[in-house]
């Protein structure tokens, strides 16, 4: 059995980050439903996507680097890697619309989209960094109740 240390002295600020993230991408697909809906068509609510996007991702970093003299520095590889993230997250919203599209509804479509996607995150994050030891098998009992927790929300999901 691992035991682990408490860190002292660390900020936990981050935690604030994390529910924020979380509070922002699980009210992401209700949120962006109505508006496709209310739009009549996903590519005018994709549109809206892309230019929040722009003024959160592009306008808000120019700013803050600007501020502290960071505007140069970039690298290939910190460029590619860092695009093809962006570019990830962009390609996920677009699944999200033509789910929607699709007929698929928020109820549906975000629990497969948050059930998996921790799941997907691990595997690949182990595959990019292997552990040192062998991982404790209540990794994969977690991995099972992630998918079983996510199959559950769609099953008894409230009627619309």
């Amino acid at each position: 059995m691992t035991t682990h240390k408490k860190e002292t002295g660390k900020s936990m600020v981050w935690v604030m980050f994390a529910v924020g993230a979380a509070l922002s991408w699980g009210l992401y697909g209700p949120i962006l439903h109505k508006g496709q809906t209310e739009l009549g068509n996903p590519f005018r609510a994709l549109l809206c996507v892309g230019a929040a996007y722009f003024l959160i991702g592009v306008l808000v970093p120019v700013v803050a680097l600007g501020a502290q003299g960071g505007l140069g520095g970039f690298n290939a590889g910190g460029v590619t890697w860092a695009t093809l993230g962006g570019a990830l997250g962009a390609v996920g919203a677009l699944c999200i619309i033509y789910a929607f599209k699709s007929g698929g509804i928020p109820t549906y479509v975000m629990p497969l989209v948050f059930g998996g996607a921790p799941i997907i995150n691990v595997l690949y994050s182990m595959w990019q960094h292997p552990p040192k030891t062998s991982p404790n098998p209540l990794l994969y009992v977690g991995i099972l109740l992630v998918a079983a927790g996510a199959g559950l929300v769609l099953y008894f999901k409230p009627a619309n």
